[in-house]
C-alpha cells in the first residue's frame, strides 16, 4: 500500500469550508480545517490530484514534522534532528520561505536562516559532506510557526495554486483566481445563467466556465512536486490524463461577462482565449448600472469597484444605488457582490440574506449574498 501523507492546503480566510468540500470530494482522508488552513491526508496520486483540482486553495504542503519551539535553539535542533536525507540529495537546492503568527519567535528572516542553516548541517552529517553545494533539483521547505508550533514542510505546488497560466495582464484590482473560485462554490452555482456585469479583466467568469467544462485549474500549468523524482512525476502524468477524460467539450451553459470599458472586456475575451473557455462565455461592454438580463433567470456574481481613494466614495455611492433599483426590477435571479464597503447595503438599498467575511488581497471584505427573489423585497 502506497504512504499516506499528511498535508494541508492553505487558503484565504473564509474559505476554509469550501477547501475541505473540495478535498472530500477528491477523495481525501482525515480532513480538519483551522484558520487559513485545511489538514488532509493522501498519497502520491491524490497529492497530484489535490494540486490539479483546488480550486479556492493557495498552496499545497506535505507537513513532515510539527514541533514547539520558543528559542531560535530549539528550532535549529529541531529542524536538524530530522531525516533530511530521506526528502533531500546530497546536492538539492532548497529554498526556505517561512512565516510566523503569535508566536514568540517573530523575525521570519531569522526563522528562514536559521532553519536554512540546519538543515545544511544535517546533510552533512549524512552524507558525509565537507561542503554543501546546491545544484541539483529543487525542493521548496516551508517553515510555519502558529502559537509556537512550528511545521517543517515541503511546498508540493510551487508557486501559488492561482497561477493558473491564463491571465498574464491585470486590469485595475484584480481578483485573485482563487478567491473568484471560492465564491462561485459559496453560490452554490451549477447549472443556471451566470452573470458577472463587472468582468474587469474575466477572472470570475472564465472560473465559472472552467467549473462548468469540468476543466481542471491546474491543468496548463506545472508543480513543484512533479520534479522532485520519476515517481512523483508519473503521479502527475495519470492525473492530468484522468482530468483532461473528463473534460465537458460543450456543457451549454450561459455565462455572460460585461463591463463599461471595452479595453477590459477586450482582455477578459484575451484571458478566456488563454483559458480555452471563450466560445463558453458572452462578452459585452455594457453599464453595470443598466443590467438588463437576457435569461428569465441566473446567477449574478460580481466584485464592484470600492472607494478606496480619495474623491471616488460618491461615484460609487452612485453605482451600489444603481445597482439596486436595477435588481429590484428582476425576477428569478440570485445576486452576489464583494464589496468593502461596511455601508454597501444602505446604498444598495437591501440587506443581504446572508454575509461572510473575506479577504481580498489584504483587504477586508464582506460578501453580500442575496438569494431571495429581490423584487418582492421592499426597500
Amino acid at each position: 500500500m502506497e504512504n499516506k501523507w499528511m498535508c494541508y492546503a492553505a487558503c484565504s480566510f473564509g474559505l476554509e469550508a469550501v477547501v475541505a468540500r473540495e478535498l472530500e470530494r477528491l477523495g481525501a482522508e482525515n480532513i480538519h480545517a483551522r484558520d487559513a488552513r485545511v489538514y488532509f491526508s493522501a498519497d502520491l496520486s491524490g497529492i497530484a490530484r489535490a494540486n490539479l483540482w483546488l480550486t479556492a486553495a493557495d498552496r499545497v504542503y506535505i507537513v513532515l514534522k510539527e514541533f514547539m519551539a520558543t528559542t531560535f535553539d530549539e528550532l535549529f535542533e529541531g529542524v536538524k534532528a530530522m531525516p533530511w536525507e530521506e526528502w533531500l540529495s546530497k546536492d538539492a537546492r532548497f529554498p526556505v520561505a517561512g512565516d510566523s503568527v503569535r508566536s514568540v519567535l517573530k523575525s521570519v528572516p531569522d526563522i528562514q536562516s536559521i532553519s536554512k542553516k540546519a538543515i545544511v548541517e544535517a546533510l552533512r552529517r549524512a552524507y558525509g559532506l565537507r561542503f554543501y553545494k546546491e545544484s541539483g533539483r529543487e525542493t521548496g521547505i516551508y517553515i510555519h510557526i502558529l502559537k509556537d508550533q512550528v511545521s517543517v514542510c515541503l511546498n508540493a505546488s510551487g508557486a501559488g495554486l492561482n497561477r493558473r497560466g491564463y491571465r498574464v495582464k491585470n486590469g485595475p484590482a484584480p481578483l485573485r483566481e482563487t478567491l473568484a473560485a471560492g465564491l462561485i462554490d459559496l453560490t452554490r452555482w451549477r447549472d443556471r445563467p451566470f452573470y458577472d456585469i463587472m468582468c474587469g479583466s474575466g477572472t470570475i467568469a472564465i472560473e465559472a466556465a472552467m467549473r462548468a467544462k469540468g476543466q481542471a485549474p491546474g491543468i496548463r500549468r506545472a508543480f513543484a512536486a512533479q520534479h522532485w523524482s520519476d515517481e512523483w512525476e508519473r503521479a502527475f502524468v495519470l492525473e492530468r490524463e484522468a482530468a483532461r477524460s473528463r473534460e465537458i467539450e460543450n456543457p451549454g451553459i450561459p455565462i455572460f461577462a460585461s463591463d463599461i470599458d471595452d479595453k477590459m472586456v477586450e482582455m477578459a475575451r484575451f484571458h478566456a482565449r488563454r483559458a480555452g473557455v471563450e466560445s463558453m462565455i458572452h462578452f459585452s461592454a455594457v453599464d453595470a448600472a443598466c443590467f438588463s438580463p437576457i435569461t428569465e433567470e441566473g446567477t449574478l456574481l460580481s466584485n464592484p469597484p470600492y472607494a478606496m481613494r480619495l474623491g471616488e466614495e460618491q461615484e460609487v455611492k452612485e453605482l451600489y444605488a444603481a445597482l439596486g433599483r436595477s435588481m429590484k426590477r428582476i425576477h428569478g435571479f440570485r445576486y452576489y457582490f464583494l464589496s468593502a464597503d461596511a455601508d454597501f447595503e444602505r446604498k444598495f438599498g437591501r440587506q443581504a440574506d446572508k454575509k461572510r467575511k473575506l479577504y481580498n488581497g489584504n483587504i477586508k471584505c464582506t460578501f453580500y449574498q442575496y438569494f431571495k427573489d429581490f423584487s418582492r423585497q421592499t426597500r
